[in-house]
């Protein structure tokens, strides 16, 4: 369930609360390979799945970066800023990665507002997120993302 807030004030009533969890998203190969191409890491252990089914993992495994970059498609699901001209990411203050994300698995996002602080011109958010894995005890990812809102 989305969240919807007009202004930076209504985003400041949110601060240290939960923001809830997002539906559950497939990481499909075709995703990775999309994402390998993109960057340019086209590490055996993304795109290659015969080689992969052999590795660590027992399967290709997401770009952890590309289980980072789905924290957006997931953030928005829960929450949607009205009433501001310009939404920028601003940055991460922590991020680490406790689980691979398996192709096949299922990926969601759940997050807290820990913080909104005064920018010039607008507000900066913490967001505390955690990307859990369907059926796996270590979440992929857990992060604080920065983001600001320009009025």
């Amino acid at each position: 369930m989305t969240i919807a807030v007009n202004g930076v004030d209504e985003l400041r009533k949110l601060a240290g609360g939960d923001l809830g969890t997002s539906e559950w998203i497939e990481v499909t190969q075709e995703r990775i390979n999309t994402f390998a191409d993109a960057t340019g890491d086209h590490q055996w252990i993304h795109v290659d799945a015969e080689k992969a089914a052999r590795g660590p993992f027992g399967a290709p495994i997401a770009h952890g970066y590309l289980t980072l970059s789905l924290f957006i498609p997931l953030f928005t699901e829960l929450l949607d800023v009205r009433g501001v001209t310009t939404k920028v990411n601003y940055g991460l203050n922590k991020v680490r990665f406790p689980s691979p994300v398996k192709v096949g698995a299922r990926i969601r996002l759940v997050a807290r507002l820990a913080e909104v602080s005064d920018v010039p011109g607008g507000v900066q958010v913490a967001v505390d997120g955690t990307i859990e894995i369907e059926g796996v005890g270590k979440p992929a990812a857990v992060l604080q993302s920065l983001s600001r809102f320009y009025v």
